[in-house]
């Protein structure tokens, strides 16, 4: 139109660590994780990686300091990209409501959907809601539930953050991110490096087709234990989930 000015779309919020980044000020390029794991050359690492430690032991120190006196606490894992509208927006918001009524903090990724609906229960019901964020390039950062949250450069410390500081888990549908959250901790547990936690998963129509490649081709192929399959329980009852956190706080694991 004539003696107007054309509006172009502006760039999505950014988070890179604890900073975030809004319109003239979002910035391109790389994440921290891609930087440090990137093959740079023969010796570049040399002069970079060494100066790194130090960001790296500020998010450690962040983490611990910020999370220290929270409390009994489950996380929440669940896929970024469920719909309000969504029954499995719904089963979390619910899951993150029960879990406060129960006496827990709610500790989820930060981000959207499935975590946000966690969140959202929690913060809604009274309770503590935490968010342990990420820099990634598609995010921008934490949901607006979270009462308590950190931003996190690297995976690794971010991942620490969750196992230290949750008496189980709760794992709603989800795809690569939720997938990686709950064979680490699965992992953890079989190689005995955390004490064994609760891990329930919540949509047998989801979740069935994975726990049935586990029993039908990994255990029948000798690559698993029986036992590794009874450190998950799979359910579609919020109450059933909550019941076996509550379960397990009881007998002090």
């Amino acid at each position: 139109m004539s003696g107007s000015t054309a509006s172009h779309p502006e760039p999505a919020d950014r988070m890179k660590g604890p900073v975030i980044e809004r319109r003239g000020q979002v910035t391109e390029g790389s994440t921290t994780d891609q930087r440090l794991l990137d093959s740079r050359g023969p010796t570049d690492w040399v002069h970079t990686d060494p100066w790194r430690v130090l960001r790296i032991q500020a998010e450690f120190v962040e983490g611990f300091g910020a999370l220290a006196e929270l409390g009994p606490a489950i996380g929440v894992f669940g896929s970024a990209r469920t719909r309000p509208d969504h029954p499995h927006y719904a089963v979390a918001e619910e899951a993150g409501r029960k879990l406060t009524e129960a006496g827990f903090a709610v500790i989820t990724g930060g981000g959207p959907g499935a975590m946000e609906a966690a969140n959202k229960g929690a913060c809604e019901a009274g309770g503590v809601s935490v968010g342990l964020g990420i820099e990634l390039p598609f995010e921008s950062g934490l949901n607006q539930w979270v009462d308590k949250g950190i931003n996190f450069r690297y995976f690794f410390a971010r991942k620490t953050m969750f196992v230290k500081y949750s008496q189980g888990f709760v794992v709603l549908p989800g795809g690569l991110g939720t997938l990686d959250e709950l064979f680490e901790a699965l992992t953890l547990v079989q190689t005995q490096k955390v004490t064994s936690f609760p891990i329930v998963l919540i949509g047998t129509d989801y979740w069935s087709g994975l726990l049935g490649w586990l029993r039908g081709t990994a255990l029948a192929d000798g690559k698993i234990n029986a036992s590794d399959l009874d450190m998950m329980v799979l359910t579609d009852d919020v109450d059933e989930a909550v019941a076996i956190m509550v379960a397990a706080r009881e007998d002090g694991r």
